[in-house]
């Protein structure tokens, strides 16, 4: 009985000694896990305030230091020339049966081309016959080209996607534009950037911006394409323009609501 009871208390003794270190073990795991947990946390907040340290104090392309980035002229026309090429893009990649898909694709491309090339003939090129010496034969033969993509965007603007000849002619018009791109941003545009310093390329961007508020969304082939000319009837032809856009979108509206 004796014996029983002396291998009683030598076994609640082990237990509470193993006890004793598990609590022990735990809490120091428990430590350790909570150590870890406050250290990463600390690094986790301590990168996130890095970050926007950073973020709040890069340097901006700006000229005074104060108000948002003024990305100048040239990286202005670039950015426009590639959302065009994306257009260009998803109409090549359309099958010939999106129709209604090509159509509101010819109506972007109509648009930001008629506005692109205004803005340039009104605002860019007089400033670069003005500026950069020697520049006057690009110029000129850009405003060919220009010529001839209006046509181009005016017998596409009015023609029925399903015409056996759209497809044809907006390839011709993707053909002409991107090989006005080319030279445009390989020939004229650093010569420009030779010739301009920064902050005079800040302002034209600023002025293109500015233009492309009121420039016509329709091109207009017979209009002046030099100032003053294309400043005045560039004017009154935005506003005919967007009346046009308002109703093109109502007309579409009321055909898509109609039963077919």
């Amino acid at each position: 009985m004796a014996t029983t009871k002396k291998t009683t208390r030598t076994a609640a003794k082990k237990a509470r000694t193993t006890t004793k270190r598990a609590a022990k073990k735990t809490g120091t795991t428990a430590k350790r896990t909570a150590k870890r947990v406050a250290k990463s946390t600390r690094s986790t907040a301590k990168r996130a305030t890095n970050t926007t340290r950073k973020a709040t104090t890069a340097p901006r392309n700006r000229s005074n230091g104060h108000g948002p980035a003024r990305p100048d002229a040239l990286t202005f026309l670039k950015q426009e020339h590639r959302d065009v090429d994306e257009m260009f893009e998803r109409f090549e990649r359309a099958g010939s049966g999106a129709i209604r898909r090509k159509e509101q694709l010819r109506d972007g491309i109509v648009a930001a081309l008629s506005q692109h090339a205004a803005i340039e003939e009104t605002v860019f090129y007089p400033a670069v016959r003005s500026e950069v010496r020697g520049a006057d034969s690009d110029v000129l033969e850009s405003l060919e080209e220009h010529h001839v993509v209006k046509w181009l965007l005016s017998e596409l603007d009015g023609m029925d996607p399903a015409a056996e000849r759209f497809t044809a002619k907006m390839t011709v018009l993707i053909e002409n534009v991107r090989h006005h791109v080319r030279e445009e941003e390989r020939d004229l545009f650093p010569e420009v950037r030779k010739h301009l310093d920064r902050e005079r390329l800040r302002e034209l961007g600023d002025a293109l911006r500015e233009a492309k508020r009121t420039a016509p969304t329709r091109p207009h082939p017979r209009s002046p394409d030099e100032p003053p000319g294309n400043a005045i009837v560039g004017g009154a032809a935005a506003v005919v323009d967007r009346a046009r856009d308002t109703g093109k979108r109502a007309v579409r509206r009321v055909r898509r609501e109609l039963p077919i």
